[in-house]
């Protein structure tokens, strides 16, 4: 071990690789999520108090139902990425990965969930 090289004593310990695709992930989303939210916010608060038949026949349009499911959709990964490197920089060990792989679940539970109401809201 003492003929060991600084770089042979860091293989195995990470890859820079996996760091700039989800550098790159986040900012991709991000920057949707700077176009989808004011859309959203403008599509949706005009149905804040309305009754249920005037919402179902809002969101039986394509455009409000179309942006409401790819804010959903995007801010939801959006998330899951960043509690993944939240959990990845301040959790260790077994927990971990427990943690991580319960927030993938949950993510994409509240994403369908979301994606199931809205479907059926529209339909």
């Amino acid at each position: 071990m003492a003929f060991l090289t600084d770089r042979k004593r860091a293989v195995g310990m990470g890859s820079a690789r996996a760091g700039t695709q989800h550098h790159w992930q986040m900012q991709i989303s991000s920057i949707a999520l700077l176009i989808l939210v004011p859309f959203f916010v403008f599509t949706f608060g005009p149905m804040l108090g309305e009754d249920h038949a005037t919402v179902v026949a809002y969101f039986a349009r394509p455009f409000p139902a179309l942006v409401a499911a790819l804010t959903l959709l995007v801010g939801f990964h959006h998330f899951r990425q960043g509690v993944q490197v939240l959990i990845e920089d301040y959790v260790h060990g077994l927990a971990r990965r427990f943690l991580i792989i319960a927030m993938i679940c949950v993510s994409y539970g509240a994403a369908a969930t979301g994606i199931f109401a809205l479907v059926r809201l529209a339909l």
